[in-house]
């Protein structure tokens, strides 16, 4: 199965944070699924280093190519047809950050056809897999 990451299991993943789900571990474990890092999830990584949200021991970048490489993840690019997938979804949050990478990965997902996994609600809002 074809997995995308939501950011915040991309970071608990490569950390091993008791956040992740015992669910989301087991799919990470079986070498079957591959699992899609997002360039959406960079993005969003980056913008939250530098506003202080996040700290790492390594430049930002390092740390994702570092972990995409350790984790044996597969990059998702963005797309055309990813970015005009929002015309069709509504924005949900008042952060406009917020709504713009949760709408392009779940936009990804929907023409990708893959679940998310993120333990965020309002995902299950649009029509879209999501997995916990």
């Amino acid at each position: 199965m074809k997995i995308l990451l939501d950011a915040h299991a991309f970071l608990w993943l490569v950390m091993d944070d008791p956040m992740l789900s015992d669910t989301a571990k087991n799919l990470f474990l079986e070498a079957e699924n591959e699992i899609f890092l997002s360039a959406v999830t960079g993005f969003e990584v980056l913008v939250k280093f530098s506003f202080g949200k996040l700290e790492f021991s390594e430049s930002p970048e390092q740390f994702i190519h570092n972990r995409i490489a350790k984790n044996d993840l597969n990059v998702l690019p963005i797309t055309l047809p990813h970015t005009l997938k929002l015309a069709d979804l509504p924005f949900h949050h008042r952060d406009p950050y917020r709504d713009l990478f949760d709408c392009l990965l779940i936009a990804q997902a929907m023409i990708e056809n893959m679940p998310i996994l993120t333990r965020d609600p309002m995902f299950s809002e649009y029509d879209c897999q999501v997995i916990w």
